[in-house]
């Protein structure tokens, strides 16, 4: 038995029918991007750079990666900029959150390594192992660490998402996004951050909680204390 052909779509016929599916394709593009919208609106008087940003006790650099257990370039520019603003005196503590899911795979200590290589004492280092997601670094670093304001460091395509999530997470932000090369990997990641968007809001919608939350840990608070 032959299988039939499948034809193309078939357009409406009519001009009404036409106006509609022209609406219709305009209502989902607009639904689309009402998520990465609410993103540029929401967070634009909270971007800094690390000249301009505000002295903060925390600051938290998010995970990007690993290549051979080193911080992947991305990763290595967030922490140059994290020891940068260290040593200008505009944060006392580094909160480093990443994935460390796999027993071969340790994002924090790897970021600690080499915050410790550039001038950042590990005293004044403090790791979250649970890292998973943008919002349960948020969450996280609100709940568990008692982080109330903060300095988040990423990518320029990524920093506004963190900002917006973290605020909504109870954490006072303010967002430095460091410079990259515009190669595959920025233009991945800008081009996920029109999908990851729509997660944001869902996030900020319903709260979920991170994948792992447990016991409240004192070191962000012990850092502070031994900065002084």
């Amino acid at each position: 038995m032959r299988r039939p052909k499948l034809g193309r779509p078939r357009l409406p016929r009519t001009r009404a029918g036409r106006r509609r599916a022209v609406q219709a394709v305009m209502a989902v593009c607009v639904l689309a991007l009402t998520p990465i919208t609410w993103l540029y609106v929401s967070t634009g008087d909270r971007l800094r750079t690390t000249a301009d940003a505000p002295r903060t006790e925390v600051a938290v650099v998010f995970g990007a990666g690993l290549w051979d257990g080193e911080p992947s370039p991305y990763l290595a520019h967030r922490l140059d900029a994290a020891a940068t603003l260290y040593r200008a005196g505009r944060i006392e503590v580094v909160l480093v959150t990443g994935d460390n899911s796999r027993e071969d795979y340790d994002e924090p200590d790897a970021m600690r390594a080499y915050l410790t290589k550039h001038g950042v004492p590990a005293a004044r280092i403090v790791s979250d192992y649970a890292g998973f997601d943008t919002w349960d670094s948020c969450v996280r670093a609100k709940k568990i660490f008692g982080v109330d304001r903060a300095v988040l460091i990423s990518q320029g395509f990524h920093i506004r998402r963190a900002v917006a999530l973290c605020e909504a997470a109870g954490v006072r932000s303010y967002g430095v996004g460091v410079d990259a090369k515009h190669d595959a990997t920025w233009y991945y990641g800008g081009t996920r951050e029109v999908f990851a968007a729509g997660k944001a809001a869902l996030d900020v919608l319903f709260e979920p909680d991170p994948h792992f939350l447990g016991p409240k840990e004192p070191g962000v608070k012990r850092a502070l204390t031994t900065a002084r």
